[in-house]
Formats: structure tokens, C-alpha cells, sequence
């Protein structure tokens, strides 16, 4: 299967929801996080910096019950960054 590259905003979008993830972790070790979830720590780090910026939606919820954020939560991040991406619509 051939993937399609990702669009300037699909990366873009990645690097703020690692970001976000990095945040939720804060002093904890990416190892512990990642061991918790049942993710590789290689898996974290590529989703950390933004090089993984699609996770299967089964990564991000283990991620989030081991960072003890809700997907609520997530989601709503992400859909406020969706909103600061789309272009104006001329009327």
C-alpha cells in the first residue's frame, strides 16, 4: 500500500499533538509513559516530535489513559487547532 505524503498542515498538526502529549507527560520518563500504555518508547518519540503525526486512534487512547488525559480533552485540542488552520471562507 502506498501511502499519500502528508499535507504542510497534516505535519503540522502532528508536531502540536505531540507537543501536547510532551506537556501531559511533563517530568515523567517517556519510557514510563510508553510502558504504561503498551507502546514502544521509539513509538512515543516518533509521536513526541512529530514524525508519526497520524497514531492509530488505539495509540492515542492507551496514551492518554497512561497520561491520565481524556480523549475529550484531546479531542477538543486538536479540533481548536483544525479551527486555526482552516482558511477563511469568502462570503
Amino acid at each position: 500500500m502506498v501511502r499519500n505524503p502528508l499535507t504542510l498542515l497534516e505535519r503540522q498538526r502532528g508536531e502540536r499533538f505531540g507537543a501536547l502529549l510532551r506537556r501531559a507527560r511533563g517530568e515523567r520518563s517517556m519510557v514510563e509513559i510508553a510502558a504504561a500504555a503498551g507502546v514502544s518508547a521509539e513509538t512515543l518519540r516518533k509521536i513526541e516530535t512529530g514524525r508519526a503525526p497520524t497514531p492509530a486512534f488505539f495509540t492515542v487512547a492507551a496514551l492518554a489513559a497512561a497520561l491520565g488525559v481524556s480523549l475529550d480533552e484531546l479531542a477538543a485540542a486538536c479540533a481548536q487547532d483544525a479551527a486555526l488552520e482552516e482558511p477563511a471562507l469568502s462570503a
